[in-house]
């Protein structure tokens, strides 16, 4: 993908001071892009810096405001947004929900490591071929990763003959058209399997690229284009290496206490990475708690057990502090950090993949295969999931393939809830978005129906007007 918008501020800085002959001037502090990877440490480092770029926050945002997820609490300025009303100019405006530049950006990076790689010489000739391989699988992986994003948010449900965006294999400033969904997961899933088959086999850095996140972004890819078979392959690979945690230490997962079911995550150690402030602001002190800007809506709130089930005090919670001070009171829990008004307060790691995911694919996958009951079948991932949640849990036997998807879409907006998921969940499988009167801030966005055009979201105008190949989404003008 171009980048227009440096592209046109290159431009106009040349114009305003072509005077001064600014071609003439040396650039001591200038790394040029052929001195840059001339490594293959130096290709490893590129590869760091775009693990660097990739982030949760804005899935996790998106998926929360856009569906039933959170209501509006004391502070509310994202109507634009939260009732559906977005444009091509003011979804990046309002909430920065753009896709575009961070996702490319990333691709960018990768594409030019991958085009500087076959050449760079290595430091430690011990390790030159082992390191070589590896960065490629990253940068492959990283690709695939960030065009999935991509698609997640410009595009409708998988069709082969519809439109996807430009998948980018170079690095390239020319226009792009969109190009079919058929060919773009074609090259995506080939970027996947050559990433998987490269990554060494002993790797264990959940920061980096494994072989099991790549199963995890097979089976998540694989659910998406409605490929039930591999769904359920790569959800295996994962759930038979990665065990879901035990009640006991399931709410550590959130307090960054233990790693149990992650193996990729997004570390967040500083004030400036607060994924709990999409939700609540940071407190002045231990009494005077931010600013509550979204609530767990009442209908997640109610979904759960809330005596039973670990995720309802893992994931919100009640606090008495707001409710003495007369505010609203429930709050999400689960990127909390540490205590109020400490300096990582709202601070936690992004968990990109986890067991619960997996098992939550799988079940889909083999209800949507006709095994809906029985063992190893739909109904025995959720009753297993279940059973490692909430305490006494009694097994449910399905007696159909919609009551088995139906607790499926139940389990997820309990299981994944603030995760990122959600609203796009309700856009694959052709469901509406569903608040209740006391969730919405108005009548008229309590229903956000299926299939509407707004489950896709708008090409952003800067994008429209720079880059003249490209195709407005339905709806949009």
């Amino acid at each position: 993908m171009r980048y227009n918008k440096l592209f046109f501020l290159s431009a106009l800085l040349l114009t305003l001071f072509s005077c001064k002959k600014v071609i003439d001037i040396d650039e001591s502090d200038l790394i040029e892009e052929s001195n840059a990877f001339l490594t293959v440490s130096n290709c490893e480092q590129g590869v760091i810096g775009a693990y660097g770029a990739l982030a949760v926050d804005m899935n996790i945002l998106l998926n929360s405001t856009f569906s039933d997820e959170v209501k509006k609490s004391e502070f509310y300025n994202a109507a634009t947004t939260h009732e559906w009303q977005y444009s091509t100019v003011d979804v990046g405006i309002r909430d920065n929900f753009t896709a575009i530049t961070p996702n490319y950006t990333i691709i960018d990076r990768v594409n030019r490591v991958l085009k500087a790689l076959p050449t760079a010489d290595s430091l430690k000739a011990a390790d030159n071929a082992a390191l070589r391989l590896r960065v490629k699988a990253e940068v492959l992986f990283l690709r695939a990763y960030a065009h999935f994003e991509i698609f997640r948010y410009y595009c409708g449900n998988y069709v082969a003959d519809s439109l996807a965006m430009p998948y980018m294999e170079e690095p390239s400033l020319e226009p792009q058209a969109r190009i079919k969904m058929g060919v773009y997961f074609q090259k995506l899933k080939a970027d996947l399997a050559e990433a998987k088959n490269l990554l060494p086999n002993n790797l264990t850095d959940i920061n980096r690229a494994t072989k099991l996140a790549a199963s995890a972004l097979q089976a998540r890819v694989a659910l998406y284009t409605k490929d039930w078979t591999n769904a359920i392959t790569y959800s295996t690979e994962y759930i038979d290496a990665k065990a879901l945690a035990p009640r006991t230490s399931f709410t550590n997962i959130w307090k960054d206490a233990n790693t149990e079911e992650l193996v990729f995550r997004l570390v967040k150690t500083t004030a400036l990475a607060r994924i709990g402030s999409l939700f609540r602001g940071t407190s002045a002190s231990a009494a005077n708690i931010g600013t509550v800007t979204w609530q767990p809506s009442n209908k997640l709130w109610d979904s759960y057990d809330q005596v039973n089930d670990i995720r309802f005090s893992a994931y919100v919670k009640d606090e008495p502090i707001l409710t003495a001070a007369a505010r609203p009171s429930r709050i999400v829990q689960k990127y909390a950090g540490t205590t109020y008004g400490s300096a990582t307060e709202n601070v936690a790691n992004g968990k990109v993949f986890r067991t619960g995911e997996m098992y939550l694919i799988r079940a889909e996958a083999r209800a949507e295969s006709g095994d809906f009951t029985g063992p190893n079948s739909a109904e025995s991932d959720i009753n297993d999931l279940r059973a490692a949640r909430i305490n006494g849990y009694v097994p449910e036997t399905f007696v159909s393939k919609d009551a088995a998807i139906a607790a499926v879409m139940s389990e997820r907006f309990k299981e994944l809830a603030f995760e990122g998921h959600r609203f796009w969940d309700l856009k694959r499988r052709g469901l509406p978005v569903e608040r209740l009167s006391d969730d919405a801030p108005n009548a008229n966005s309590t229903t956000l129906p299926a299939n509407n055009f707004r489950f896709v979201l708008p090409i952003p105008d800067y994008e429209m007007k720079s880059n003249k190949l490209m195709k407005q989404n339905e709806g949009y003008y």
